[in-house]
């Protein structure tokens, strides 16, 4: 078994499609993929992937070879990412990530944290969705993140906040007119759903939605901020998304809290367990300075 058969059998599973994964995430042709999925399932003993005319869905055997080939995968990259590391050790490199839109609230604290150290370090900054930035972690290539607790990674957590979740609406929205939205007030909205891309946000929407019972079908999935507001105000939908968003609407986007005890969703600062570097130690031996 090789390492490339490990990447190949984790787009098709991420893609569910043997053509859009050769095609998209591979560049190789989709009946090589094929026989690379055999040769994989051959060796393993077990058949990984169901075929129907609708693609290809991951069998019992399947899902249970998935988070083992991640880990697998992610602990190569850590220890290349290791190895050019000592390879280069003139100066040391912290590399931090943030959920988008969180680094205009936590950058500035992280620096203070790190500022007794920064003339003798290179710090390099990133964001994107949180499941990415528990992937960078695991692979090496981000040293601490402020994200969501994605599951189905070794990583440790810390929270360091709980956000409420707040409606967004079109500006000029009936609702706009009221200080706090009631559950009641979602019956024959548009509503625009996280999807499961954003796991845990998705499942905390879903939660609120059933302790309500209220019977929601979304019409659009979201999995990032730009398009949850983006089709708010295009398709004049209300939307469930962390109180942060107040910092990125747009003008013809407004947010209001909801009545009662709004539910909230923890922001965490994540890093590997394995990860050695002394920045980071001394990071969260100061961890606390965050929340001052």
């Amino acid at each position: 078994m090789e390492l490339r058969h490990l990447r190949y059998f984790i787009a098709v599973a991420e893609t569910g499609s043997l053509t859009v994964a050769a095609e998209q995430r591979l560049f190789t042709s989709q009946p090589s993929l094929s026989r690379q999925i055999r040769d994989l399932e051959d060796e393993v003993g077990a058949a990984l992937f169901s075929r129907s005319a609708r693609g290809v869905e991951l069998t019992l055997a399947g899902k249970a070879f998935l988070d083992h080939a991640r880990l697998a995968l992610s602990q190569v990259d850590a220890a290349t990412e290791a190895a050019r590391r000592a390879a280069q050790p003139s100066k040391q490199v912290f590399a931090l990530g943030f959920l988008t839109g969180q680094e205009m609230t936590w950058l500035p604290r992280a620096m203070q944290v790190l500022r007794e150290e920064l003339p003798k370090i290179d710090v390099t900054v990133s964001s994107h969705y949180s499941p990415d930035l528990a992937d960078a972690l695991a692979r090496g290539k981000l040293d601490l993140a402020f994200l969501r607790a994605e599951p189905g990674y070794d990583l440790d957590y810390r929270v360091v906040s709980k956000e409420k979740l707040v409606v967004l609406m079109p500006s000029d929205h009936p609702l706009t007119e009221r200080d706090t939205i009631r559950p009641q007030d979602f019956a024959g909205e548009p509503f625009i759903m996280a999807t499961n891309k954003a796991t845990v946000l998705h499942q905390v929407i879903k939660q609120y939605l059933q302790d309500n019972a209220l019977e929601v079908t979304p019409e659009h999935g979201v999995d990032n901020l730009a398009m949850a507001m983006s089709l708010v105000a295009s398709t004049r939908g209300l939307a469930l998304l962390p109180e942060y968003a107040n910092n990125l609407l747009p003008w013809s986007v407004v947010s209001r809290p909801l009545e009662g005890e709004a539910p909230t969703i923890d922001l965490v600062m994540g890093y590997s367990k394995s990860n050695t570097s002394p920045v980071l130690k001394l990071f969260l031996s100061r961890a606390d300075e965050l929340m001052e």
